[in-house]
């Protein structure tokens, strides 16, 4: 398993590095949406890995390794669909629906935990994409949360730029990575790399596990920045009484 040796803390944030994150989560999103054949190409060239590695160094300052591409653009979608759609007897591995795994929902309905999800990211002024058949994307899929750390990146690094606090997009991208990400992540991991596991390209794979770790460091580093992370059950708990139109992250 891939561990992240989180440097000591810098007094400030730069928006280099908030940029950084930004292309980080951007390309994991990308990576993790149904596989096109212009993602597998840019396996096969190295053109993925040289982006990913970059932002990935500016990070962690240590390179990302390079994993051998699938042989092809049909062994890439196979093993994508086998291992989180329909795979031997329509049974997948995993899914990557945050909302399809009860350790995430705490309990939750399904549809509630949907609308807490949309509400996450109206809260920003996004709305769910819609494909080019008209369907709107699933707002607890990885990718779609991935691509949501890109653009609470992209406002920190703006933020940032303009001399503006970022502490209240810190809070969202803590939150964000504390509620959906990491256990997700986690999840997904721990299924994929059973033995039984082992269909998905090799570097979506190593993706999981590696942006898993990286998410926990990220996490401490909001933590070590703005506090802890809370969950709903421990706000529920607190002894001071929160108003019902508290803005966490303003």
């Amino acid at each position: 398993m891939s561990v992240l040796t989180r440097p000591p803390l810098p007094h400030g944030e730069s928006a280099e590095r908030a940029q950084a994150k930004e292309s980080l989560w951007r390309l994991a999103a990308l990576a993790f949406g149904h596989p096109i054949e212009p993602f597998q190409d840019a396996l096969v060239d190295g053109s993925f890995h040289a982006a990913f590695d970059t932002a990935w160094t500016q990070l962690t300052g240590r390179p990302w390794p390079r994993e051998a591409p699938s042989e092809s653009f049909a062994a890439l979608e196979a093993g994508y669909i086998a291992a989180f759609e329909h795979g031997p007897g329509g049974k997948r591995l995993t899914s990557l629906l945050a909302g399809e795994h009860e350790e995430i929902l705490g309990g939750l309905a399904r549809p509630t935990f949907m609308l807490n999800t949309a509400a996450f990211y109206r809260h920003f002024g996004l709305q769910q994409a819609t494909g080019d058949e008209g369907k709107v994307d699933e707002p607890d899929h990885l990718a779609c949360l991935l691509e949501f750390m890109a653009v609470l990146a992209h406002l920190e690094a703006r933020a940032i730029a303009e001399a503006r606090d970022p502490a209240p997009l810190r809070r969202a991208q803590r939150d964000f990575l504390a509620r959906y990400i990491e256990p997700l992540l986690a999840l997904v991991g721990a299924a994929i790399h059973r033995p039984a596991g082992r269909v998905l390209d090799a570097t979506l794979a190593r993706l999981i596990r590696d942006l898993h770790e990286l998410a926990r460091v990220q996490i401490a580093e909001l933590e070590a920045r703005v506090g802890p992370y809370r969950s709903a059950t421990d706000r529920e708990q607190s002894s001071v009484p929160q108003a019902a139109n508290t803005n966490l992250w303003g």
